[in-house]
């Protein structure tokens, strides 16, 4: 039993239900339980409105009333009519755990699996990822990473857009499924990492502007819209907003980390921004389990990483954009978008990467104007940054939705999953590359009228400029993100797992991360900096050492299509070698020695 009490929205209470609704432009609030007529919520000053009544309980719906106007509540915990119907108040404590066992998952033990709730399993929900959780323990994922949940208008979406970031979406199964697949999650040894959306609301179905405008900053403009208002005079009630959603998924669903994504596009000039506030709130609860919180964050700040590591700052990671698009420059050829910035010169990219962490420390971007990106990073420990070889961003940005087995061979992509899973840098897989599923996925949307056209025009706007989509067929034959068939296309298709080609590459994942948890996760428990050293060893080819708890792991990679005229020895026990004859060294070889005492 958990329950996470919550400032506003619908609280359970002795005398009934206590609503708590935060409104600053509204002169009067009342709220709607039921159908029955409206009961006037009491002004408790600051844009705050208040009710404790006995004429709701667990099962009522209701909305908040401004005028003529009913609204349900941002806060509610549950949508059972979808996002745009009434709120439903539930006992969050009625909820009986089974993992009072439960102590989480070492940080340095991380395999990380991205999912979409949707998409991922045949019937597209809780109860469906449950079902394969055999699976995912037996490939060796020690950690799930599932898409955002929050309610979103709609059939299918990709989470992005929420709206009530406090219900889980009724699709997928609703607060008590969620819990019961986290439950089934660690009963297998599994941890849960939801992704959440903390710089902006979907364009549907956040009513926040009609009745709270000062939760936005119309002077600050995002992607999606004005900013969220972390450091205005009422800014207050916007990061407790924020933070108790942290502690809520935290607390009341047991999760076990949160990704928290595109932080870069939150522009806050507060002396304690609300990043840093945010995780000291969250370390602070949680004094006695590990919990693991992880950026999307295009700027490469190394002060927000490394924690409980040796690092600087409130979090343990971020995803590692410098590994995948230096590498897949490598594996594919690509050129254009940001991957202008590593073609100059790849191996070298990468080789920083894999050696010091990030690749841009402070140098101008070209695809960003010339900008500086990044910080220093050699000192931060391996485990702050997550790496991949393909991720939904990665997949969804392109117009088709390909994966990577589109643009790849397999022993590139096969040379590319060693490098991921044997070097120190924790990795991320996302759902069906460990098979090299070549099932895209695209960006799909589930909107209607205006809103729906703007969309699909948008899309195909966005990459009317790319020279491949010039022609108009190649443009009218982009997948429309609204059409049921471009959300159906992204499913997993379980059955080609077992084909030939894609049940060989299974098993050498399979190989992979236990190699991984066998040799270099020991090696990463009490590394505070990665120590890393890289040669060239050609144009597509390199050598990569760390020290690392007293022992040297070393990395000779080629990863081209030609052999290169370098010799490998080996330097200590070798972990994993891709080909038997390594002079010269193949093409898209891959070899991993281990040496030093143990």
């Amino acid at each position: 039993m958990t329950h996470y009490p919550l400032s506003f929205g619908a609280e359970l209470v002795e005398k009934g239900v206590r609503f708590r609704f935060w409104a600053p432009d509204a002169a009067d609030v009342s709220v709607v339980i039921d159908g029955d007529p409206p009961q006037a919520m009491q002004a408790e000053g600051g844009g705050w409105f208040s009710l404790v009544t006995d004429k709701a309980r667990p099962g009522s719906r209701y909305r908040y009333r401004i005028g003529d106007a009913l609204y349900p509540d941002p806060t509610s915990r549950s949508q059972p009519e979808a996002a745009l119907g009434p709120s439903g108040v539930i006992d969050p404590g009625a909820y009986r755990w089974e993992d009072a066992g439960w102590r989480g998952i070492p940080w340095e033990k991380a395999v990380i699996y991205e999912l979409h709730p949707g998409a991922f399993s045949e019937s597209g929900d809780f109860a469906g990822i449950a079902e394969r959780l055999d699976y995912l323990a037996s490939l060796g994922i020690t950690l799930i990473e599932i898409m955002p949940v929050a309610e979103t208008p709609g059939r299918w979406n990709w989470g992005y857009d929420g709206v009530l970031p406090f219900a889980p979406a009724r699709r997928y199964g609703g607060p008590d499924q969620l819990k019961r697949l986290v439950d089934a999650c660690h009963r297998h040894g599994i941890g849960v990492i939801l992704d959440v959306v903390y710089n902006h609301f979907g364009p549907e179905g956040n009513f926040l502007h009609a009745y709270a405008s000062a939760f936005f900053n119309e002077a600050r403009k995002t992607p999606w819209g004005a900013a969220i208002n972390f450091d205005g005079a009422e800014g207050r009630a916007v990061r407790d907003f924020f933070i108790e959603n942290a502690l809520y998924w935290l607390k009341e669903f047991h999760l076990d980390g949160l990704r928290l994504d595109a932080v870069h596009a939150i522009e806050d000039r507060s002396a304690v921004p609300i990043l840093v506030e945010l995780g000291q709130r969250v370390r602070e609860a949680f004094p006695d389990r590990p919990i693991h919180l992880t950026l999307e964050n295009d700027k490469n700040e190394p002060s927000l990483l490394g924690y409980g590591k040796g690092g600087p700052g409130l979090y343990d990671a971020q995803w590692n954009d410098d590994f995948h698009h230096a590498l897949h420059v490598l594996l594919t050829g690509a050129k254009g978008g940001y991957y202008e910035d590593y073609s100059d010169d790849p191996v070298g990219w990468l080789g920083r990467v894999l050696a010091e962490g990030f690749a841009y420390q402070g140098e101008s971007s070209g695809h960003r104007g010339g900008q500086p990106r990044g910080g220093k990073s050699a000192s931060l420990p391996p485990t702050a940054f997550i790496n991949f070889l393909q991720n939904h961003d990665q997949v969804g940005n392109h117009a088709y939705g390909w994966r990577l087995p589109k643009f790849a061979t397999p022993e590139a992509l096969r040379a590319g999953a060693a490098l991921l899973l044997l070097t120190p840098g924790l990795p991320l897989l996302f759902m069906g590359e460990e098979w090299a599923s070549d099932a895209p996925f695209p960006f799909f949307c589930d909107f209607e009228g205006e809103l729906a056209d703007a969309v699909r025009n948008g899309r195909l706007e966005e990459f009317g400029s790319f020279p491949e989509f010039r022609d108009p067929e190649a443009r009218a034959a982009i997948p429309d993100p609204l059409a049921e068939a471009t959300f159906l296309s992204a499913k997993l298709d379980w059955a080609a797992a077992k084909k030939p080609g894609h049940r060989e590459m299974l098993a050498l994942y399979r190989e992979l991360i236990a190699l991984r948890q066998r040799h270099i996760a020991p090696l990463l428990a009490h590394a505070k900096g990665p120590d890393g050293r890289f040669v060239k060893l050609g144009k597509t080819a390199l050598e990569v050492r760390w020290r690392l708890s007293g022992r040297e792991l070393r990395l000779v990679a080629n990863l081209g299509p030609e052999p290169v005229p370098v010799r490998m020895e080996p330097s200590g026990q070798v972990i994993f070698q891709s080909h038997p004859a390594v002079d010269p060294l193949p093409p898209w070889f891959v070899g991993v020695d281990l040496a030093g005492a143990r």
